[in-house]
């Protein structure tokens, strides 16, 4: 049997266990162990084993993932998703369509010191719902904006999955995270204008605008300083060179932390149930990382990452093309898994065949370029149709709203996502620009 079929085997009995819900990390590691105990025995598997946990946790690095998710649960705890939703609203609640423009807006603010994208829909959703709802807007307008919105928590920096395509491609964190920075504006400026064309398109679903007074607009932007001292604070000092994305994190925890203590939001059952929502988070990623690595290691055996290189060279097709193709994979192979799983399965296979294109890039570049662009078909999975997570977690928070309505409402931020995906897959500039500034 070939290698390549060999891995194809075992990609299909890991997707045969999803099926069966076992979950995600322990199907990728059966899949992978078998794969090792057939490629090279027993004794290799079993010396491996004793080894391969270690080296992966290990890793310094990965400590930035649990302070940015426990900033994160601060931040939610804390309050701040209040104030930054009612202060978006008095910015925009001029214009048609204005408090579902707010809950983006209001997801983009919170997506900066949350890092997490069904955190950041779970939370502004439970603000924004009911305020869109009482006003009048469709349940399918309300519940579709906050799943689309909330796929900014992992384009506006710090973003959990970033973090991980770093550490696993060994790319600059800071980098990372200020190439993405113009993509993730981009998005967001793209779903309110995809909001304004489809309330003036589609009848009732948006009520007339709400003004409001410049008293009540400079009242709640009050509320949102610490949300913005704590974003520069924190990505201010990474850049500036005063501390690592590590350290950064840490001090954005021990910020957002304080600032829920002084809001007197933050009590000793949501001090506790930080912890414990950020150790399940954490524990669940480093879970997957191990059945990823296992998965990784028995893939390494077969050899097919080379063999798909040279398979792919072999057909002459253009770069561009080929990340093209590598994207539609991916939109599609999230319908079936959740984001950080793509990430920590397939990078180890498609990141050596991106590098070895031409794309007129330098290398960091190029590896910079590919992250955001796996970044963005990955927040299509997260709003696409049959899973689109965000979907079921926002439709779950309004019981009144069938789940097809949610699906159909968001056409018009997948139209734009599309749109958005090929922009920056044609013109890297756009993604690059802010990293070649801090060269």
């Amino acid at each position: 049997m070939s290698p390549l079929m060999i891995a194809l085997v075992l990609f299909v009995l890991m997707l045969a266990m999803m099926a069966l819900r076992v979950p995600i990390a322990v199907a990728m590691f059966i899949a992978g162990a078998l794969g090792y105990l057939w490629m090279a025995g027993p004794s290799p598997l079993l010396n491996h084993l004793k080894t391969y946990a270690y080296a992966r946790f290990s890793s310094y690095d990965l400590s930035v993932i649990p302070l940015f998710l426990l900033m994160g649960q601060f931040a939610t705890q804390g309050g701040l998703s209040r104030a930054l939703f009612k202060f978006a609203a008095a910015l925009l609640g001029g214009y048609r369509g204005g408090l579902a423009m707010a809950a983006v807006g209001a997801c983009a603010a919170f997506g900066s010191v949350c890092g997490s994208s069904v955190a950041t829909a779970a939370t502004i959703g439970s603000v924004a719902l009911p305020e869109m709802r009482r006003h009048g807007y469709s349940g399918r307008l309300a519940t579709a904006t906050v799943a689309a919105g909330g796929t900014l928590g992992i384009l506006i920096p710090p973003s959990v999955v970033l973090v991980v395509y770093a550490i696993l491609t060994e790319q600059n964190i800071a980098k990372l995270f200020a190439a993405a920075f113009v993509p993730g504006i981009i998005a967001m400026i793209g779903y309110m204008i995809a909001i304004a064309i489809y309330v003036r398109v589609v009848p009732g679903q948006a009520p007339e605008s709400d003004v409001v007074s410049r008293a009540e607009l400079w009242s709640s932007a009050v509320g949102v300083w610490p949300v913005a001292a704590i974003f520069f604070v924190v990505f201010g000092g990474i850049y500036g060179g005063v501390f690592t994305p590590t350290e950064g994190a840490s001090i954005g925890a021990a910020s957002t932390f304080l600032t829920a203590v002084v809001r007197r939001e933050l009590s000793i059952e949501k001090f506790k149930l930080s912890f414990y929502a950020t150790a399940q988070a954490s524990a669940m990623i480093f879970m997957i990382f191990l059945g990823a690595d296992m998965l990784n290691s028995a893939l390494a055996l077969t050899q097919a990452p080379n063999q798909l290189a040279a398979t792919v060279g072999a057909l002459g097709w253009p770069p561009l093309a080929i990340v093209g193709a590598i994207l539609v994979f991916y939109v599609l192979l999230g319908c079936v898994m959740d984001e950080l799983s793509m990430i920590l399965l397939t990078i180890p296979i498609f990141f050596p065949l991106i590098m070895a294109l031409d794309f007129g890039l330098k290398p960091d570049e190029t590896a910079i370029w590919f992250g955001i662009l796996v970044l963005m078909v990955v927040e299509i999975g997260l709003i696409a149709p049959p899973v689109g997570l965000n979907v079921y977690v926002v439709n779950g928070m309004d019981k009144r709203t069938p789940i097809a309505e949610s699906y159909r409402g968001v056409v018009p931020f997948l139209i734009t996502d599309f749109i958005r995906t090929t922009l920056l897959l044609l013109f890297p500039a756009i993604t690059l620009y802010l990293v070649r500034l801090m060269n």
